[in-house]
Parts: C-alpha cells; sequence; structure tokens
C-alpha cells in the first residue's frame, strides 16, 4: 500500500532548506505490511502540501514517521535538515500535530485544555484572552468556552485541536484528516485558516 497522489498548494519554494523532507521512506510491518514505500519529497516554508490516499494507502503513517511515533524501515524523515529519529526533542519543538481523533481532557473547558496543553509546551506567556481569541478564530462560539469538552461534538474537539496546533506556534503542522467531523461551512473556513498560517509563513502537511 502506498499513497496515492501527493500535491502541493500555494507553492512557495524560494528557500533552499525544506521544513519537511522525505528520502527514500519505507515502512513494512512486523506482519509484512508495506505501509510506505520509498517515498520522497519536499515541502518548503509556506507551502501547504495535500497528501492524497485511500485509507489504508500510508498517509497517517508517513505522519508518524516524521513525528518519530515509528521509526522507517528504510530511509530518513527530516525536519529542517535534521533526521527525525536522531534528535526527536528537536523534532517535537518544530511541529505541532492534529490527529484525526483529537485526544483531549473531557473534564477540562476548551480554555483549560488550551492552558494545559501550551504550558506542556513550555508556552507560559498566553493569557486567557490569548485562548478565547485562537478558539474564536478556529470558529467555536464564545458559549462553549466555559463548557466540557464530554458535550462537544467531534468537529469542535478537531476545533480546539486546531486552536492548541496554531497556538504552539511551530513552523510546521502535520494535520491527519482535519476535517473529518466538521460541517461544509467549518471545512470551508478551516482552508481560509490554513490560508492564513499559510501566508504567515508556516507549513502545513
Amino acid at each position: 500500500m502506498q499513497v496515492n497522489k501527493m500535491e502541493s498548494l500555494f507553492k512557495n519554494s524560494n528557500s533552499p532548506q525544506p521544513v519537511l523532507e522525505a528520502d527514500k521512506l519505507t515502512k513494512r510491518y512486523d506482519n509484512g505490511v508495506l505501509a510506505v514505500d520509498n517515498t520522497s519529497f519536499k515541502v518548503y516554508p509556506g507551502q501547504i502540501y495535500a497528501m492524497l490516499g485511500a485509507n489504508g494507502a500510508g498517509k497517517t503513517t508517513l505522519i508518524h514517521l516524521f513525528l518519530n511515533f515509528i521509526e522507517p524501515t528504510q530511509g530518513v524523515a527530516r525536519i529542517d535538515g535534521v533526521g527525525a529519529q536522531r534528535e526527536p526533542l528537536f523534532v517535537k519543538q518544530r511541529l505541532a500535530y492534529v490527529s484525526e481523533n483529537v485526544m483531549l481532557y473531557s473534564n477540562f473547558t476548551p480554555v483549560q485544555n488550551l492552558d494545559y496543553f501550551c504550558k506542556l509546551a513550555g508556552h507560559n506567556h498566553y493569557t486567557r484572552q490569548d485562548y478565547e481569541a485562537t478558539l474564536s478564530r478556529v470558529g467555536l462560539q464564545s458559549s462553549s468556552f466555559t463548557m466540557k469538552l464530554k458535550d462537544f461534538s467531534k468537529g469542535m474537539r478537531q476545533k480546539c485541536g486546531i486552536a492548541i496546533a496554531i497556538l504552539k506556534n511551530a513552523p510546521v503542522i502535520l494535520l491527519d484528516e482535519p476535517t473529518s467531523g466538521l460541517d461544509p461551512k467549518a471545512g470551508h473556513d478551516f482552508i481560509q485558516l490554513l490560508a492564513e498560517t499559510q501566508a504567515g509563513g508556516k507549513s502545513n502537511f
């Protein structure tokens, strides 16, 4: 199995140094399944890079290789020229990740979740106003800011995950099925949000 198509959107490749690079990446699991097959590509600052493929094509596996959740069978995943397996702490500082099923604390409010995860990442300077502004930016209504996440829909939890990724302020945001659970309007708003982060120099994958 392998990714069928990769497409770079809003390309801006003036920088000689890619922020993400897959160099002949291959992942074969112990059961013999070939999830990623000799895949190479580069993502530069300011790019939105879309990876298209059917379920099981290896998209999530590829993201996990960059995050150093799993090790490649062959090849190298580089972030700012540094191998993910060689400097895992450096890599985690340079990447923000939004999974298809965002795992947050269900008994926390959105503001409490943002505060916890931002401080966990070493960002101690944000105020409640910063959190609320970011939640509004990703499309959450102010009436939900004091609700617990256990009462949220999947789409609302997804927006909280995107807000955390934005506040981490990493150069690269990795998004796995980011519009899953979002209604058409929210999906459209999300695409606009990606364009805003791209205009600010961030790369999205």
